[in-house]
């Protein structure tokens, strides 16, 4: 399992919301470039990271911020936020971004999915964020009518091989991971699953690693202290190592 540090842009700032509710927005530092080095420093490989105000508006608006965190932190970069056309999705991969991740363009523009996903196999990944049952759009303000399994469906058909989960009403409160969402989801498709919100303790993350989770998204856990990012990157290492030797004797 890889883990993934979070950094969520809002004006060139890093934030954290609550929810997805912008009006519970607390900021966590205004240098997301030193931010990012620090996790590189902690042994992370890549780093999550969201452009809010693209997430809510429907284009990028810290496109310049995520270049420099891409070219300045030696990190691997999937990135989302307000990505609705083939152009931005184009414009993020030739500045360097190793996965480009669709939301609201992944329910509302299935031609759109389906011709980047021919175009750059194995760079797409879709964001299926889980709101009152069903799969929510533009920055978690709307919801689709789709429900969690009946998506996954539709997007691996697609061809999608990556798949970023998050429950929203646990998304920034520290409350624990659905584990159950990842449970079935693990049980009921092969792409490669990325864990989010609410995870708050490396006990999470080993259970998220023993259900054989590919990733797991750590955000506010990481900005107030509950979780040492280098702690997570051991237990991740420590798991990755048993499920080889598990493999082997296979």
């Amino acid at each position: 399992m890889t883990i993934y540090p979070a950094i969520d842009l809002y004006e060139g700032k890093v934030v954290r919301l609550a929810r997805g509710d912008y009006s519970q927005m607390k900021v966590y530092g205004e240098d997301p470039v030193s931010i990012a080095h620090g996790f590189k420093k902690a042994g992370a490989a890549a780093v999550h990271i969201v452009d809010l105000e693209g997430a809510r508006d429907g284009e990028p608006a810290n496109f310049n911020m995520i270049e420099e965190i891409i070219a300045g932190s030696g990190l691997e970069v999937q990135v989302g936020g307000g990505i609705r056309n083939l152009e931005t999705i184009e414009k993020y991969l030739r500045i360097g971004a190793k996965r480009v991740i669709l939301g609201t363009a992944a329910v509302a523009a299935p031609g759109l999915l389906q011709e980047s996903v021919k175009l750059y196999p194995g760079s797409i990944a879709v964001s299926a964020d889980i709101k009152s049952g069903y799969v929510a759009i533009k920055g978690w303000a709307e919801l689709s009518e789709y429900g969690i399994m009946d998506f996954c469906q539709r997007i691996n058909d697609s061809g999608v091989r990556t798949l970023i989960c998050t429950d929203v009403s646990k998304d920034g409160l520290l409350c624990g991971a659905n584990m159950e969402l990842y449970r079935v989801l693990r049980k009921n498709t092969e792409m490669y699953l990325i864990a989010s919100g609410g995870i708050s303790s490396l006990d999470e993350i080993q259970t998220l690693s023993e259900l054989e989770v590919d990733g797991a998204i750590l955000g506010k856990a990481l900005y107030e202290g509950k979780i040492e990012l280098a702690e997570a990157v051991k237990v991740t290492a420590k798991q990755n190592r048993n499920h080889e030797k598990r493999r082997i004797r296979q």
